[in-house]
């Protein structure tokens, strides 16, 4: 008797939950495409949150004048008893006016790795989200995920201009002896320029579009002008096999891209402004120095540990005569990177 109770009871249950998911379809509302509409919803609000975290990562590091300070850093970078970021870091520390600055440098971790290593750190942090591609290896100078990574790092930039937050992209090999502020002729103007960017090699004009450029160091300001350069940019990429993102926007300046746009650009004197490819004659002057011309981090670390120890001496000397004669150490780990890979 109670087993016939049993299976009425559960007959009653069974066609109650058929008759509501009839009412529920009737009405657009059947249990699958509220299932769809969770999904959708539950994507609505990823995307809404991680905006919000990156609004907050910003808004955290920022000058008054809504301008921050940008470096992207993977699991490579974090890895080994010297570490690419440790020797970053140190440019800070060690560097003339600079210590300062780290509050409001944005550190963007490519994993979950070097954003782990990051918020360790306390310095402020913000995750990537790539989906379907993991960023945490060394990717090799010119290699698919090398170029890939310079692609995502280009729309992530153009995305913080759209927040309306101008910004010094650095990459994490480049060391800062020196507060770069002065040195770049920035202001909330009309007037001020849009972007300067570094050079591999100076020609000696400041203004020449034959300079070659450097996209691993340059302070951009945030406008229409500047947005509508990144989105250009960007819609190259698919198009491009091949190419890293630096190339294609060299193309863009032979192209008359820059004019076209209405940009003020300068481009960066290796004096001060300096990297492995154009060394600084003038250890009172130079302001960086980017480990470019340089295929590997292993390599990157080596030599920038002897460009810490030369800061160091030069540094420690009194007598102008002395620092006047000093010179950078040979870069013989980058030069024999290249060796080994050829």
């Amino acid at each position: 008797m109670e087993s016939k109770q049993f299976a009425i009871f559960f007959l009653l249950i069974f066609a109650g939950l058929v008759l509501f998911m009839f009412n529920q379809s009737s009405n657009g509302s059947s249990p699958f495409f509220l299932a769809r509409q969770i999904c959708h919803t539950s994507k609505q609000v990823n995307n809404t949150s991680r905006a919000d975290a990156l609004e907050s990562a910003l808004s955290e590091a920022s000058m008054e004048n809504k301008t921050v300070i940008i470096a992207i850093i993977n699991k490579a970078y974090v890895e080994g008893d010297k570490s690419m970021l440790d020797l970053f870091l140190d440019g800070f520390w060690l560097g003339e006016d600079t210590g300062h600055l780290i509050n409001h440098l944005l550190l963007v971790a490519a994993d979950q790795t070097s954003f782990e290593r990051c918020k360790f750190l306390r310095l402020h942090c913000y995750k990537l989200e790539t989906a379907g591609v993991d960023f945490d290896a060394e990717e090799v100078y010119m290699s698919q995920d090398f170029i890939k990574m310079m692609w995502r790092r280009t729309l992530f930039l153009g995305e913080t201009l759209k927040k309306g937050y101008s910004f010094i992209f650095t990459d994490a090999d480049v060391m800062w002896l020196r507060n770069p502020f002065p040195r770049l002729n920035y202001n909330q103007s009309i007037d001020s320029l849009d972007l300067q960017i570094s050079t591999d090699k100076f020609n000696g004009d400041q203004w020449s579009k034959d300079n070659p450029i450097n996209s691993g160091f340059y302070m951009i300001r945030s406008n229409n002008r500047t947005i509508s350069l990144f989105d250009k940019w960007y819609s190259r990429k698919n198009e491009s096999a091949g190419l890293k993102e630096q190339d294609v926007l060299n193309n863009m300046i032979r192209e008359g891209v820059f004019k076209e746009l209405g940009l003020r650009v300068r481009f960066l004197d290796t004096l001060y402004f300096s990297g492995f490819c154009e060394v600084s004659r003038d250890f009172n002057a130079v302001t960086t120095v980017h480990a470019n011309c340089c295929r590997t981090i292993s390599a990157k670390v080596v030599d920038l540990t002897a460009v810490v120890h030369d800061w160091k001496r030069f540094k420690s000397l009194t007598n102008s005569n002395q620092t006047s004669t000093l010179q950078w150490t040979n870069h013989v780990a980058c030069h024999n990177s290249w060796k080994r890979h050829r």
